[in-house]
């Protein structure tokens, strides 16, 4: 929500939930209705447009699976970021259905626990790879991420507890 607030003055937003990620299957259907629900309660929302993928989970586990002890903002996270970036900066550079895309962020750096100068140097070298543009960001400060709580709590949203990954 948060980074909706912040982004949808200057650009024309369509989110992208692709979360391969997020475990189990319930945790992660429980905030993609989540993400639904904000774009349907909110009429500041209604005009962005959601795009979804199948869930990948498999995906996931295999990019990670010598990873899977390593704590939170190991290398496992940044090939989390990895995974996601890419497909994103694909989607970005390719378009999709009668939809074209200038320019692409992610939400993953309004995280206290999210190091957004990794996830801006994955998003730029990807961005160069996939002849698009990615907007640098670091949405946690100016008390941003006290603000994504804020907002949550506006909006009656689920909150989660983790990252989504065991």
């Amino acid at each position: 929500m948060y980074v909706l607030e912040c982004l949808k003055p200057d650009y024309d937003i369509t989110l992208f939930f692709f979360n391969p990620n997020i475990e189990p299957y319930d945790e992660y259907d429980k905030r993609k209705k989540e993400v639904i629900k904000l774009l349907e309660k909110s009429s500041r929302y209604t005009n962005v447009k959601l795009i979804e993928r199948d869930y990948g989970n498999d995906i996931f586990n295999n990019a990670v699976s010598s990873h899977r002890g390593e704590p939170e903002g190991s290398s496992r996270c940044q090939i989390c970021f990895e995974l996601r970036l890419k497909k994103t900066a694909m989607l970005t550079a390719a378009g999709f259905e009668s939809n074209t895309f200038d320019i692409f962020a992610t939400t993953l750096t309004v995280s206290p626990h999210k190091n957004a100068e990794v996830i801006n140097l994955i998003g730029c070298r990807l961005a160069n790879e996939y002849n698009t543009e990615y907007l640098m960001t670091d949405f946690k400060k100016k008390n941003g991420y006290i603000r994504s709580v804020e907002l949550s709590k506006q909006y009656d949203l689920y909150r989660q507890n983790y990252c989504g990954c065991k």
